[in-house]
């Protein structure tokens, strides 16, 4: 789902939910509002989860929604899942970048992008409520594939830890126009202009040894491209 951009004349969202996570640098691009946090995760499978124990490390991993909490999983032996699994302060990360902005001038050229950080503390998903949450783990990779693949059996949940960061205290911010060259530079024999990117979904390669036919799920799957940022 695409997050919905506002140009650089329409205000953004300006309250935030915390002193820490409102957007100092740039704060016009600022968005606090639920709907536009959960478009940006929504497009996600991956974020980068910061933390320190002691040193400070910054680690990618598998991410989804499930209502206002975001969800990462993981052995019970990882380092980060038993870190975090204490309560311990965590800051989440996620970019999406949409364009590379070509201005006249080297200092003005910049990046379209939507990205969230969230801040907060995560919280252990109980033994009961594993089998839905990563369910829908299945579900964000492709809608379908929760009831197209074997279910977790229970040495399988006991093995892994599932970890929920509430939403409720993040900050999105988005840049999606064209280049801001300054005034006495606008006149400069130079093109000017966004190069646009997106992530692309390529058709399905079946598995040598796989005996199914490739399910609807998948077709649809593929149709369900979003285009890059607005420019």
């Amino acid at each position: 789902m695409q997050a919905n951009h506002t140009s650089d004349s329409e205000p953004p969202q300006a309250v935030p939910p915390s002193n820490r996570t409102r957007v100092r640098r740039a704060a016009e691009r600022a968005h606090y509002d639920a709907p536009t946090v959960h478009a940006i995760v929504d497009d996600a499978w991956l974020c980068h989860v910061a933390f320190a124990c002691p040193d400070v490390l910054c680690l990618p991993t598998t991410c989804w929604r499930v209502d206002d909490m975001l969800y990462i999983h993981g052995s019970n032996g990882s380092r980060m899942m038993k870190h975090l699994a204490s309560g311990a302060p965590a800051c989440v990360t996620i970019t999406h970048l949409d364009g590379l902005v070509m201005a006249r001038s080297a200092f003005s050229h910049s990046m379209n992008y939507r990205s969230v950080v969230v801040h907060g503390a995560f919280e252990v998903v109980a033994d009961e409520d594993k089998p839905a949450v990563l369910h829908a783990l299945m579900e964000h990779i492709a809608p379908g594939r929760g009831h197209d693949s074997r279910a977790p059996d229970a040495n399988e949940l006991k093995a892994t830890t599932v970890l929920g960061i509430p939403l409720h205290e993040s900050a999105a911010k988005i840049r999606n126009w064209g280049p801001r060259d300054n005034e006495e530079d606008l006149n400069l024999p130079h093109w000017a202009g966004v190069l646009p990117l997106m992530t692309q979904r390529l058709p399905a390669v079946t598995h040598a040894d796989s005996r199914s036919p490739v399910p609807g799920y998948i077709a649809d799957w593929l149709t369900q491209a979003q285009p890059p940022g607005m420019i």
